[in-house]
């Protein structure tokens, strides 16, 4: 008997839609990435430079309640994370369960840029951070934190240095390091707010930054130089870094080592209750 053309037809258009609806969305609402023939040069990043791209922050006068990411770099309980996350907050705590928290004893700003650190009474393993190495452009970036709010993950590659100007509730010129935006964990869309103060880690897992800031028309992320990290810590940190954990990231495991290091705290959510 022969098998009408039309059967053959809807069995094929079936096994397409399949294949395409079935396949990994890492990579929803994200930009495309950077096409084969652009692919960005093996060099090492250049040293800050007055010809880096300024871009252009405001930061709103007045903090409402919000949340942000942290990250624990310290045994004894301290946490990084970002200055505009915490400060003009009169209340703050991190969430450690889906009905606990623990609150935040005090915390130290970054007077020369978008960083804070944050103290509790104890805290989990730290994760290692890397700080000294030289960085490449095209370098995978691993972004982990709670946009929106909820646990999520992006993907990135490093683009260039850029000079990050804050203004509104604090005026500071910064150098940050830009990325392209290149993927997504599964059902994360639009805005990335709530990201901010999560760790940037390398394919090695180690921290190399702190995410900050986003452009979501040009499909930018941007982080913390490593510098300006190493700086902070060394002239403001209660307790030496002392974290151990890592673990290799890839663009096909960083989704479940985000829910691990979510799970262990290393990576917990920041609550601000903001002043009157």
């Amino acid at each position: 008997m022969r098998i009408p053309d039309w059967f053959i037809y809807s069995v094929a258009l079936v096994a397409v839609l399949y294949v395409l609806l079935s396949q990994n969305d890492d990579d929803a609402n994200a930009p495309q990435t950077i096409p084969e023939e652009y692919q960005l040069p093996d060099v090492t990043l250049p040293a800050p430079s007055i010809f880096d791209e300024e871009v252009l922050v405001d930061v709103e006068i007045d903090a409402g309640p919000g949340v942000g990411t942290a990250f624990a770099v310290a045994k004894a309980g301290m946490w990084l994370t970002a200055r505009h996350v915490v400060d003009g907050c009169s209340d703050l705590a991190i969430r450690v369960g889906p009905s606990r928290i623990v609150p935040v004893d005090r915390y130290e700003i970054y007077g020369a840029g978008d960083m804070a650190l944050l103290y509790t009474d104890g805290g989990p393993d730290a994760t290692r951070l890397d700080l000294g190495s030289e960085k490449r452009v095209g370098q995978t970036g691993f972004h982990i934190g709670y946009p929106q709010g909820r646990p999520g993950e992006v993907t990135s590659r490093l683009l260039a240095r850029s000079t990050m100007v804050s203004r509104g509730r604090y005026n500071v010129s910064e150098p940050v390091l830009a990325w392209a935006e290149a993927g997504r964990t599964r059902n994360l869309n639009g805005s990335l707010g709530g990201i901010s103060g999560g760790p940037v880690f390398d394919e090695d897992g180690e921290v190399i930054g702190v995410t900050v800031a986003e452009s979501p028309r040009r499909g930018r992320i941007y982080t913390t130089s490593p510098a300006a990290v190493l700086s902070f810590l060394d002239s403001n940190a209660d307790y030496a870094a002392d974290g151990e954990q890592a673990r290799s990231l890839t663009t096909t495991n960083y989704g479940g080592e985000g829910d691990r290091l979510r799970r262990n705290l290393t990576i917990v959510k920041v609550l601000c209750q903001a002043r009157e």
